[in-house]
């Protein structure tokens, strides 16, 4: 596997779960409004660019 693809995967893999943290605090209603968005934020970051790494990285 290619160190970028490998690097695409794990950033999208991240950001996966940062977005599921910050529902998991949404929908509990126990974390701050502070840390749902720096997670949401984070997560959508870091999801976006793996999948823009993987599109991009040739075969």
């Amino acid at each position: 596997m290619d160190i970028k693809k490998l690097f695409g995967t794990i950033l999208t893999l991240l950001g996966i779960g940062g977005l599921v943290y910050a529902a998991i605090l949404f929908g509990n209603s126990t974390g701050t409004t502070k840390a749902l968005i720096v997670y949401s934020v984070l997560g959508g970051i870091f999801f976006f660019s793996g999948i823009g790494l993987l599109r991009t990285t040739k075969s």
